[in-house]
């Protein structure tokens, strides 16, 4: 097969969907790889490195989408790219269609097949292709959050960490999945009194088991969530439906009773955001302030360790992407991530979630 692998072009990406040692083994296997110019450089792997595995680089974003069947990527196609894609193509990448649902329609429109590495499932209803992205954004959630508590950053002027009878920082994380556990690994690592809500009581147990008492542990509900958030330092929104748009779990008026100088990070701003006040922001303009408190959402945070980040994304989609080149469709993993497919939307909940989103949007008949 004929595979592209184009420049990421949305604002700050700075991963590639492929690296060079993960092209040379599907060039190993026979299949074609066109590389766009630079696409790598952000990531730390140079054109040359391509080249010289076999990988045909080639300048312009037009080639590698006229040259490929399947394209692979990082992040959801652009405007400039949908204008490229044709009914013909495979599109292999991050979509999070039901936080864009005019991208929905357009990749309807150009009738292409789009598999969203978010909604790729194993048989245990796991999502392997998120789980590195999300270990990444979780621990890096952390770290930011810590950071814009920081006076100069306009923050409390708060470390995390106890010191010389300073109480440490609290830490609230809204959501005990892999993003939220990760968050609470860092946070309790530097020092702070750490809380973790989820709805799941068998995830409770697990984290109990993981931290061993070193976390505060409780079910998330709504009020439970909104008294803690006013009692916090930093507030981490780590919740996920795979495939919908993540829940609101703070309103404004809830945002507003938190403490003045007090962060809030949201992680699941891809798929909408889950707080009432969250907005999505880019690593040159991180952070904006709403009521007195700081919030951070990079809708691409994983992109800030681009070279990590692309190498552990490899590590998870090179093997769905050989089965993706050599034989099609059929594989139940892949079936389950189909987000559009010839141009009819075809997973159940992104469907859902997309078509109230149209519905709502439509001009009134009055």
């Amino acid at each position: 097969m004929r595979i592209g692998v184009p420049l990421e072009i949305k604002s700050e990406e700075y991963r590639v969907a492929l690296t060079p040692a993960a092209a040379a083994e599907l060039i190993a296997a026979g299949h074609s790889i066109f590389v766009q110019a630079s696409a790598g450089e952000a990531s730390g792997f140079s054109d040359a490195e391509y080249a010289e595995l076999g990988a045909q680089v080639v300048s312009e974003a037009g080639e590698v989408f006229t040259a490929a069947e399947l394209i692979v990527k990082v992040k959801e196609p652009q405007a400039h790219e949908c204008r490229l894609l044709k009914p013909s193509h495979k599109l292999f990448t991050f979509l999070h269609l039901a936080a864009s649902p005019d991208l929905a329609r357009r990749l309807c429109d150009i009738g292409v097949t789009a598999i969203g590495y978010e909604t790729v499932a194993d048989e245990a209803g796991h999502l392997p292709l998120l789980t590195p992205m999300s270990e990444i954004a979780g621990r890096l959630a952390a770290q930011a959050g810590a950071h814009y508590l920081e006076k100069p950053q306009g923050g409390r002027g708060i470390l995390l960490g106890q010191v010389g009878g300073v109480p440490a920082a609290q830490v609230t994380v809204i959501g005990g999945g892999i993003v939220g556990t990760q968050a609470a690994r860092v946070a309790l690592g530097l020092g702070a009194r750490v809380s973790v809500l989820d709805t799941s009581l068998a995830r409770l147990r697990q984290l109990d088991e993981l931290f061993a008492g070193r976390v505060s542990l409780e079910y998330a509900a709504p009020a439970r969530v909104a008294e803690l958030a006013a009692q916090s330092d930093m507030c981490i929104g780590a919740v996920l439906l795979p495939g919908d748009r993540a829940p609101q779990l703070l309103s404004r008026k809830q945002v507003a009773r938190m403490r003045p100088g007090s962060v809030l990070v949201d992680v699941a701003i891809d798929q909408g955001g889950c707080f009432a006040t969250s907005q999505p922001t880019t690593h040159t303009r991180p952070v904006y302030e709403v009521d007195g408190v700081l919030h951070y959402c990079v809708a691409n945070i994983p992109s800030a360790v681009a070279r990590t980040s692309t190498i552990a994304l490899c590590h998870a989609t090179l093997p769905l992407v050989k089965i993706l080149a050599q034989t099609g469709l059929s594989h139940p993993q892949l079936r389950a991530g189909i987000n559009i497919e010839q141009g009819r939307i075809v997973h159940p909940v992104v469907a859902r979630a997309v078509t109230q989103a149209w519905k709502s949007t439509a001009p009134s008949e009055d």
